[in-house]
């Protein structure tokens, strides 16, 4: 009688190194592994002679080894020397195995493909890869691949296993006639082109990705992203929000009463379409109802509102939560940082408290007992105006009515906590008052000073309604940016010494807070007692992140009050500080900054009535990036056009945060070069959705997978 232990399923295999390299990659299913493509290829499929190899050319070379050594000067190395008919070479190894000596012995015949270049001792090639081969050996009918891959995944592994899934996986053609632009191959035929490309083929249109093979691959992938964001934008239509129509007489009127100055032409534009969002009923309610107006329930608004630094999108954010708390409702205000989270608790106090609206302030800093007060006052639906950092969304925090959520700076944080967000407020907007009552999803209005270019809001945005406010509040004068090398540093000290002087307050930022052996910086520390030096009987303060949360308050207020003539700070200042009085900004290695965060930055002045001036103190030498960022900044002090060139410089990824989410959005689309083939998937996919709504979801299963939901986020 067998034993029980016979029966037993088998204990899973241990996974290779290999096998764990391909799925720490992402490449898990055999569409991942036809998707992952060669980042350049090797010429294999000819041998050069030895004696008509050019110095930098790359080549494949096959000879007898004439001998092969271990020399011991200038280091051990393993010298070998390979000859054909027409000439000799030799192959020089720093790092060797008993294996090379055994496949290089003298007269081992053997092929060998590396760079060619002069040597001391004549032409060499430096750790070639070499194989033993036997005379008349076939050669590669193909280009070779070389894919991306880690140094646990062996290259020859690697084009095994692509090679295999090519064949299994699913390639079929999803995509109905007429959709594919005309002149490009099917799939299927474009990815074998792509990994296995014809000794022919020109490699410059593969390697910039010019070639027909390419433009059918960024196609589906951009078909594939504008399906995601109409689904995305679809299925929100189908949810139900809380209908918020702005009461005539009501908060608004009396917000707008007590504001000591008047909205701009933008802002009151901007302010009308929120509010035509929060008062827009779902189309089958209004039509239950006898009318429109007594219709309860709307579309949840998806609205970003973009406007450049200091264009004035707080007071546009308290607008729209006066008409959520009017009706009764909540609203969640969520910053990235607690400065700029208290920046605007400061400002909603000043308005929103004389007309009787309860705010929450909740941030990571805030515990024990003030917290727990806080926390029973949303709970209680108290506190009409919850802001805060993402402390707004841990787990101990309940709304009673959650109706509006506005997210400022919305791309700085992470895209799982963009996610994570979603998560809180559809679990946190329960209609209390209305028991067995569905839950409804909160209006969600995400600002942003940093400007999205077209090309961006068209791809990653395409789910979005978006508004601008393309107008400054009157006063403002524009920012002066200099650039100097560092060692201009003494003339800008004396140039703040003369604004100080005049009672004008200055901005210094630096971008690391202690000594780092890494990067060759200036430290705020250190730079702060230096301009304390310089600057004689002047208040120089300290604001870095690291400080306790009492203490950066207790240092802004002084600032902000004008108790302090100079500002040494990180850039914890970067977004939210508002101190009019301040004229002048040095920006301490502005080559390590991005393009976005300098414009960020240079925004923390210009903010008064008084002529400003941002100064780009940069160390040397420039890289390229580094030359296009700073000229940038001394060319423009337009948002928009500051976007556009950090989307050149930068990359959509790095631009939106996505690489927080450590996957890139698009692998294979270029926004900039492939705006044709934009146009086109944007125009196809609203009719594949339409016509074809099988094929439709497919495609973005196949192209997408769990990306899509950080698409949405």
């Amino acid at each position: 009688m067998p034993s029980p232990a016979a029966n037993a399923p088998a204990a899973p295999r241990e996974k290779s190194a290999p096998q764990k390299a391909m799925e720490k990659l992402g490449l898990r299913r055999d569409i991942d592994l036809a998707l992952h493509l060669p980042l350049r290829y090797e010429d294999e499929t000819r041998i050069t002679p030895i004696a008509a190899a050019r110095d930098g050319d790359a080549v494949q070379v096959e000879g007898v080894m004439r001998d092969c050594r271990i020399e011991l000067r200038p280091r051990r190395q393993l010298v070998a020397r390979l000859a054909d008919d027409s000439g000799e070479l030799t192959l020089r190894f720093l790092n060797f195995y008993p294996n090379h000596q055994k496949t290089l012995a003298a007269g081992q015949r053997v092929r060998v493909r590396g760079e060619v270049r002069h040597g001391f001792f004549g032409r060499e090639m430096v750790h070639p890869h070499f194989k033993g081969v036997e005379p008349g050996a076939p050669l590669a009918q193909a280009l070779t691949p070389v894919y991306p891959t880690s140094a646990q995944l062996p290259q020859a592994y690697l084009r095994k296993a692509v090679a295999s899934a090519l064949h299994r996986a699913p390639l079929d053609e999803l995509l109905p006639p007429g959709t594919v632009p005309t002149g490009l191959p099917p799939l299927r035929e474009a990815l074998m082109r792509l990994h296995h490309p014809a000794p022919g083929l020109a490699l410059a249109a593969l390697e910039d990705r010019s070639h027909p093979a390419w433009q059918r691959l960024k196609f589906e992938e951009l078909l594939a992203q504008q399906l995601s964001q109409l689904m995305a934008r679809a299925q929100r239509g189908a949810q139900a929000a809380p209908r918020l129509v702005a009461q005539q007489g009501g908060l608004v009127d009396r917000l707008l009463a007590v504001l000591p100055f008047q909205l701009t032409g933008a802002q009151r534009r901007v302010v009308e379409e929120i509010a035509q969002d929060l008062a827009r009923p779902r189309e089958h309610d209004a039509a239950d109802a006898a009318d429109a107006a007594d219709a309860t329930h709307a579309t949840p608004m998806n609205r970003l509102l973009q406007g450049d630094v200091g264009s004035g999108k707080t007071v546009v954010a308290a607008l729209a939560a006066a008409v959520a708390i009017d009706c009764g409702w909540q609203c969640a205000l969520m910053a990235p940082t607690e400065i700029l989270a208290e920046q605007h608790f400061r400002k909603l106090v000043q308005w929103l408290e004389p007309l009787g609206i309860g705010i929450a302030w909740l941030t990571g800093s805030r515990k024990g007992k003030g917290r727990k007060e806080m926390l029973a006052r949303v709970a209680s639906g108290e506190a009409g105006l919850v802001v805060g950092t993402h402390a707004v969304i841990q787990d101990d925090v309940h709304f009673a009515r959650l109706g509006l959520a506005i997210v400022d700076e919305q791309h700085r944080f992470g895209v799982a906590q963009r996610l994570a967000l979603r998560e809180k407020l559809h679990a946190s907007s329960g209609d209390a008052s209305a028991p067995g009552s569905a839950v409804l999803e909160p209006h969600l209005l995400m600002m942003s000073a940093t400007p999205i270019p077209r090309t961006l809001a068209m791809t990653y945005y395409a789910d979005l309604d978006v508004s601008t406010i393309d107008e400054l509040p009157p006063g403002r004068t524009p920012v002066l940016t200099k650039v100097f090398a560092d060692d201009k540093r003494e003339m800008v000290v004396a140039n703040i010494a003369a604004e100080v002087a005049k009672g004008r307050q200055v901005y210094w930022v630096c971008p690391l807070i202690e000594e780092s052996e890494k990067l060759d910086l200036e430290n705020a520390t250190a730079t702060h007692q230096r301009l304390a030096d310089a600057l004689p009987g002047q208040a120089v303060g300290l604001l870095h992140g690291r400080m306790p949360a009492a203490e950066k308050a207790a240092v802004m207020a002084e600032f902000s009050e004008g108790r302090m003539a100079v500002l040494v700070a990180t850039t914890v200042i970067e977004v939210g500080v508002d101190v009019p009085n301040a004229s002048l900004m040095v920006i301490e290695h502005a080559e390590r900054f991005g393009l976005s965060q300098l414009h960020q930055l240079r925004g923390r002045v210009g903010r008064g009535a008084v002529a400003s001036v941002c100064v780009l103190l940069y160390q040397g030498p420039l890289s390229p990036t580094g030359k296009d960022r700073l000229r940038a900044m001394a060319e423009t002090t337009d948002g928009f056009e500051i976007a556009r060139r950090d989307l050149e410089i930068r990359g959509p990824g790095e631009f939106m945060g996505a690489r927080q989410s450590g996957d890139a959005l698009l692998r294979f689309a270029d926004l900039n070069e492939d705006a044709p083939l934009l146009a086109l998937a944007r125009e196809q996919a609203p009719r594949l959705l339409r016509q074809h709504p099988t094929a439709a979801q497919a495609h973005v299963a196949r192209w997408l997978d769990s990306r899509a939901e950080f698409l949405k986020a």
